[in-house]
């Protein structure tokens, strides 16, 4: 037998609380109104059914594109040059080998990644190349579906159905599909940053933000303009009178989370972490010319202007003040609460003071179109997505004799149309755009 419950003057019996919605009256407590009908009242029950039935014809639409995608690359008997480079560096870990005089592949490549990235490609031998290339385009694909979820989390319209019809195009952009090609890790990287930067709203800060960015900066450095953007949009905070605690924070994990893997790199390869830091670093040369085509940093876009292999210090002048500029604009628009402004303006800042941006390193792109979109820059969106679809650095002439330093006129300026692209990305977003959404950061003086 159940022992009875008493009910004292002090804790009474609670009367059943009625509430109404449109069209609706239930009681909490009671089964008189399904949840359905009350999620009806808020919500038209053919949104939901309609998203549910768009979705999987999205879905279908894109894996039908990577499908095609996957095929011409099979057919075009595609080498992924880059990736065989990363398991030559995964070999010369194992085996003891001097990672930094290795050369790979026919067309002799060196490793230019820190250490810590030739630690992550050590599993990369065991496998076999048929299956290590098909494995790499698989999750490249699974990555690029990541990036375009939080490209789109990044602008504010982070919808399952709209994931698939991004990515359904995007695929085709050049920097995506080069990175395909190659066998390229800048899918990875930008997950890694967008991860970091969009698990919080602008000036949020928990335990494991700078994660990302520093494992991204640990293996290629050019993400490592990320933290010092959060440096600098802290410093800026601080001056201005306000709270500059979640920035800096934010920058000091990126610091340590770098810190952590270059150590470590540095325990199990010490040779290599020294050669590389003291010497391979500096020397810019060592990822390939820098008039080729296919670099679209301001070094490569100087040096086939000007005709020299070497543009020297004005390259130098141009990136410092580059990087400052953009710098700037981000921390701006980071204090502003824009953080999808920030970020993109940031990328396109490293991508443009690199010494060397590859094409496929500018898949960055994606969140540039995506935001241009949906800020109402409708036709600078399109132009731009125009600009990275039009494959317009495979048309000029590149290769054996170096003729990128005897280049005029149209071929000119089809060689720069990524940089001019990036640059007219900072200037456009010099002018005030609208802000959608919340959390907005205001520094108040």
């Amino acid at each position: 037998m159940e022992p009875r419950v008493v009910r004292s003057a002090r804790f009474p019996r609670r009367r059943r609380q009625h509430y109404t919605v449109p069209g609706v009256r239930y009681q909490i407590g009671s089964r008189s109104a399904p949840v359905s009908a009350v999620l009806s009242a808020f919500v038209p029950v053919n949104a939901f059914s309609a998203a549910r039935r768009r979705t999987p014809v999205a879905a279908g639409v894109c894996l039908l594109s990577f499908a095609a995608l996957w095929a011409a690359q099979r057919a075009a008997r595609v080498s992924m040059i880059d990736l065989m480079v990363y398991r030559a560096e995964g070999a010369a870990v194992r085996s003891g080998g001097d990672l930094y005089a290795l050369r790979a592949t026919a067309a002799h490549l060196p490793a230019t990644y820190p250490p810590f990235a030739a630690l992550l490609f050590t599993p990369l031998p065991l496998l076999d190349t048929a299956v290590l290339r098909a494995l790499a385009t698989a999750g490249n694909l699974a990555l690029l579906l990541a990036f375009v979820r939080l490209s789109l989390e990044l602008v504010g319209h982070a919808r399952v159905e709209t994931v698939w019809w991004v990515a359904a195009p995007a695929v085709w952009c050049e920097p995506v599909w080069t990175t395909l090609r190659y066998g390229q890790v800048n899918l990875l990287l930008a997950v890694l940053v967008l991860w970091d930067l969009t698990r919080r709203p602008a000036g949020g800060y928990d335990r494991w933000s700078g994660l990302g960015l520093g494992l991204a900066a640990a293996v290629k450095l050019t993400p490592a303009l990320f933290p010092v953007f959060l440096l600098a949009t802290g410093v800026t905070a601080r001056l201005r009178g306000g709270d500059a605690g979640p920035w800096l924070r934010h920058a000091r994990g990126a610091a340590v989370a770098f810190a952590g893997a270059t150590l470590l790199a540095a325990a199990v390869l010490p040779y290599d972490s020294w050669r590389f830091w003291t010497d391979t670093v500096l020397r810019a040369g060592r990822a390939g010319h820098a008039e080729d085509t296919a670099n679209q940093a301001l070094r490569g876009v100087l040096a086939r202007f000007l005709h020299t292999p070497d543009p020297g210090a004005l390259w130098a002048v141009c990136a410092a003040l580059t990087a400052v500029v953009g710098l700037t604009l981000a921390a701006r628009a980071e204090l502003r609460g824009q953080r999808a402004r920030a970020v993109c303006g940031c990328a396109v800042t490293a991508l443009l003071a690199s010494p060397v941006s590859w094409t496929h390193h500018w898949v960055w792109c994606v969140p540039v179109v995506l935001f241009l979109w949906t800020r109402g820059h409708r036709a600078a969106a399109l132009g731009t997505l125009l600009v990275f679809c039009s494959y317009a650095p495979w048309w000029v002439p590149h290769g054996i004799g170096r003729p990128e330093l005897r280049l005029g006129g149209a071929e000119l300026a089809l060689s720069a149309l990524y940089g001019a692209a990036g640059a007219l990305f900072l200037a456009l977003t010099r002018t005030p755009l609208p802000r959608t959404g919340s959390g907005a950061v205001r520094v108040t003086p």
